[in-house]
């Protein structure tokens, strides 16, 4: 027999007020503690997850695993405008210097404390016995003209690799090969059209290869 719409609505109200309330509650620790087991049981007889007739798995790759640390002296500095940036993976190690710190404007001398940043970076080729050529590139942001960035870039190129062919002859070997370029504006890390970012632009890397990674 259909039941009537006053009867519904006396089940549903009943429904309600039987329902128990949930409290909310805060948690002591907000962060998720990982679980012991995977939270959705897989079956692993189930036909969709084997490989189609012919198929082989990709060959293993292990991927490069990149980590950042910024070496910035100025109390005002951020993550973004770090003096010294040394990216290191398990192929390669990267030092980028920032030409701002480094150079007086539009200079390619270098100022008082640049030596001694780059004699440091020679310690670190140093202790890792780098056999590899060392790369020393030399970047600037995209104002004036490309020709004057380009020459510009590799003139502080050259003064890095002065001072840092120097110091690791000092430490006992004379035996490293060098790869010495000027890019001008090509190869931003940053948006040039912020002075932020033009000045992260404005930089010297020194890139190697360590033996492990060869």
């Amino acid at each position: 027999m259909p039941r009537s719409g006053t009867g519904v609505a006396t089940a549903v109200a009943i429904s309600l007020l039987l329902t128990p309330v949930m409290t909310a509650q805060a948690d002591d620790n907000p962060t998720a503690q990982p679980s012991a087991s995977a939270p959705t049981k897989v079956d692993t007889s189930d036909p969709d997850l084997e490989l189609p007739e012919g198929a082989t798995l990709a060959t293993p790759k292990v991927l490069d695993i990149v980590s950042v640390s910024d070496a910035s002296t100025s109390k005002n500095s951020t993550a973004d405008s770090g003096e010294e940036r040394q990216t290191s993976s398990n192929s390669t190690v990267t030092y980028a210097l920032q030409a701002d710190v480094l150079f007086g404007k539009n200079s390619a001398k270098l100022g008082s404390g640049a030596a001694a940043r780059i004699k440091a970076i020679a310690s670190d080729i140093a202790g890792k016995n780098v056999t590899s050529p060392i790369r020393v590139f030399g970047f600037t942001d995209n104002l004036g003209s490309y020709e004057h960035g380009k020459a510009l870039s590799k003139d502080r190129a050259d003064a890095v690799y002065t001072i840092l062919s120097q110091q690791l002859a000092s430490l006992g070997s004379e035996t490293y090969s060098f790869q010495v370029r000027g890019y001008s504006e090509d190869y931003p890390i940053a948006d040039n059209s912020t002075e932020s970012g033009r000045k992260q632009n404005r930089r010297v890397e020194i890139t190697f290869t360590p033996p492990s990674a060869s």
